[in-house]
């Protein structure tokens, strides 16, 4: 198994807190994201990890380079990273040669969010936070049928529960192509402004992919001013 990160994006909305950094360098307690899931991957046993690059890419392989904490990391380029996050996971199409954990950069998390993906009884799945209602900038992990039927912020008319998905994506290397071509899908329409959770809905309707509840375990994502307040008051004490 091994691990794609995607860190290409540059954070606008949290413009005043990185400060003309990747949001996966924030530092959170003394060390930035990026730190903290090379050592929770290396720990987990995961030794090799893609990085999808775009923004101000010198600046994470500079911090790769000083500390991967024994993980070994390539780098993949996107040049268009001011584009929507499909462009990232279509570059990544490259790096999938293995089971893989497709992960967002932007997450502070407890290394046990991240075991139960792993530890998973399911090839394919998504983590779930069931303690979590949409407000607003959620985007949920919809399930009906005993399956995942859905990854977004809009939410289809019918299915069974629902909650807040963490950002990371367990993917059997078997069925990768197939999340390749529901990528592609969109890809051909030129369609690059969107988010890659929403260009994954037919790979949910090809591929039966099942989801890990983590509610009550501590996590947040960094959007806004906001989510680093809270990820310094709230979740860090936590880990």
């Amino acid at each position: 198994m091994k691990a794609v990160i995607l860190a290409a994006g540059v954070g606008k909305r949290l413009w005043e807190v990185t400060q003309h950094r990747p949001k996966c360098l924030i530092e959170i307690g003394g060390r930035s994201l990026l730190h903290r899931y090379l050592e929770i991957l290396a720990g987990l046993g995961i030794r090799r990890t893609t990085i999808v690059v775009g923004y101000r890419q010198e600046m994470i392989r500079a911090a790769v380079e000083r500390d991967a904490c024994g993980v070994t990391v390539d780098f993949l380029v996107n040049d268009q990273f001011h584009r929507g996050s499909i462009s990232s996971l279509w570059i990544a199409r490259a790096a999938l040669d293995d089971d893989v954990i497709v992960m967002d950069a932007d997450v502070l998390f407890h290394r046990d969010i991240l075991r139960r993906l792993v530890e998973s009884s399911h090839e394919n799945a998504l983590l779930m936070d069931e303690t979590v209602r949409q407000t607003g900038e959620e985007c949920m992990v919809v399930v009906a049928g005993g399956r995942v039927i859905a990854l977004t912020k809009k939410m289809p008319d019918r299915y069974d529960y629902a909650g807040e998905g963490v950002g990371f994506l367990r993917v059997r290397h078997a069925d990768t192509p197939h999340m390749v071509e529901s990528l592609r899908s969109h890809i051909d329409k030129g369609s690059w402004n969107m988010e890659y959770e929403d260009a994954l809905q037919q790979f949910f309707q090809t591929v039966k992919v099942g989801h890990e509840k983590i509610g009550g375990l501590p996590w947040t994502e960094i959007d806004f001013v906001e989510d680093v307040k809270k990820a310094e008051l709230d979740v860090l004490p936590r880990l």
